[in-house]
């Protein structure tokens, strides 16, 4: 069964926003992505489906300069928020791993 864990505040999140969260679990850290559209709150691994290098170009900043899209730094990659699916770059068409994650009275909890 997984592994609950309350990772931040809904309104420590901008709207749109991004946010890095390393949870380390017994099997060694889990890397993940925090992005916000409005109330909707989406989780992936930090992992560039084409060479697994971490997305973000400065901590925390997971986002293309509209806040529309997840860039992936290293290759220009552009990911969708809603399914992780990749819009356009070399990984074209794979998706960014999910991780479960809900908001419950205010706060981000992610399953892992």
């Amino acid at each position: 069964m997984a592994e609950t864990h309350t990772v931040c505040r809904l309104q420590e999140l901008d709207d749109p926003g991004s946010r890095g969260i390393s949870l380390q679990l017994p099997e060694g850290a889990l890397e993940i992505l925090l992005v916000r559209r409005g109330a909707q709150v989406y989780a992936y691994r930090n992992r560039c489906p084409h060479t697994g290098v971490n997305l973000e170009w400065q901590p925390h900043q997971f986002l293309d300069l509209t806040g529309h899209f997840i860039l992936c730094a290293t290759h220009g990659a552009l990911f969708r928020f809603e399914d992780g699916f990749c819009l356009r770059g070399p990984c074209a068409g794979q998706r960014l791993a999910p991780v479960a994650v809900r908001v419950e009275a205010g706060s981000v909890v992610v399953e892992a």
